[in-house]
């Protein structure tokens, strides 16, 4: 069993900004193969189903992002499922360009506040996860005030693309090919630079 987890913040206000670009893919896979996550349960909205053949939980952590680790530690635990190899975190990076995807089986936070929580419930930082960048914040921006801020139209262009090869690459590490989806994702859109 796999649990994919996007973060985000609950709440109308937070929706469609770049800090919840997790959210948003989970909505899609969760259109995508008919998974209602509705479930309020481990401090998160779920739904279970299944995606390329595999038993899933879609998790949206309804604890607000800089508290993800709590949701996840308790999904965890109650499902028992090895963090390492069945479970999946989808987030923001203002590191990469927007609708930019950098996959990777482990690694540090980077600052993101999210995923340094969540290293902290796990005490460790093996677990797969997908970044999909947000583009990088402008200068005198603050970092708070640019992740809470929502894409411009042509932004949304490159995140509808983005969003497509997030649920792609979630199919193929659901499947076991973690190496394919970041040979595949990892090294796209450098040719257009």
């Amino acid at each position: 069993m796999f649990i994919i987890a996007g973060l985000g913040n609950p709440t109308k206000e937070y929706e469609g900004t770049r800090h919840n670009v997790g959210f948003d893919v989970i909505d899609r896979l969760s259109e995508k193969y008919n998974i209602a996550v509705d479930t309020k349960k481990h401090r998160a909205l779920i739904g279970k189903g299944m995606i390329a053949g595999q038993k899933v939980i879609l998790a949206k952590p309804q604890t607000y992002m800089n508290l993800s680790g709590e949701s996840i530690r308790s999904l965890l635990d109650y499902y028992k499922v090895d963090e390492e190899h069945e479970l999946l975190v989808i987030y923001d990076d203002v590191s990469l360009g927007v609708g930019q995807l950098r996959i990777r089986a482990k690694g540090s936070a980077g600052g993101h506040n999210g995923i340094k929580n969540i290293i902290a419930h796990l005490g460790g930082q093996v677990f797969p996860r997908i970044k999909i960048g947000v583009g990088e914040k402008p200068p005198k921006y603050d970092l708070a005030d640019y992740v809470l801020g929502h894409f411009s139209k042509a932004e949304k262009v490159l995140m509808d693309e983005g969003y497509d090869n997030a649920v792609r690459a979630v199919e193929m590490i659901v499947s076991g090919d973690i190496e394919g989806a970041m040979n595949e994702y990892n090294r796209k859109k450098k040719e257009e630079k």
